[in-house]
């Protein structure tokens, strides 16, 4: 359903993107986000995005930091990460919000079955 691409290992400060894409069956109405999931922590959503306007909806650890964006005319979306900070460390996954992308499904995303996660992507910021 959704293949990741980006990622992989940078220096605190440096800047990585993510990109989520598509394929088969996705409901047109769904919103989209990101999380993440670092060994011995819980997973934190981070970010959404509404894929009809574009708002967004981020997390208070990645604000001012991240974006989240979409091209609906590739069916991707993608996560630019700057400043990034050593826990950031994670592997992020992209993944559908059926209920629509706002800062109270934010805090409870992921909700799908994995059926409708990305495969996962490592982000690795060390020095």
């Amino acid at each position: 359903q959704f293949v990741q691409s980006g990622g992989g290992s940078v220096q605190p400060g440096g800047s990585l993107r993510l990109s989520c894409a598509a394929s088969g069956f996705t409901p047109a109405n769904w919103d989209m986000g990101w999380f993440r999931q670092a060994p011995g922590k819980e997973r934190e959503a981070v970010s959404c995005i509404n894929m009809k306007d574009g708002d967004t909806v981020y997390s208070d650890s990645v604000k001012g930091r991240f974006t989240i964006s979409r091209d609906n005319d590739k069916n991707v979306v993608y996560l630019e990460m700057n400043n990034l900070k050593p826990e950031d460390t994670a592997v992020y996954y992209c993944t559908t919000e059926p209920r629509g992308c706002g800062a109270a499904t934010l805090a409870t995303m992921p909700v799908t079955a994995t059926d409708y996660w990305g495969q996962g992507s490592q982000v690795t910021v060390s020095s």
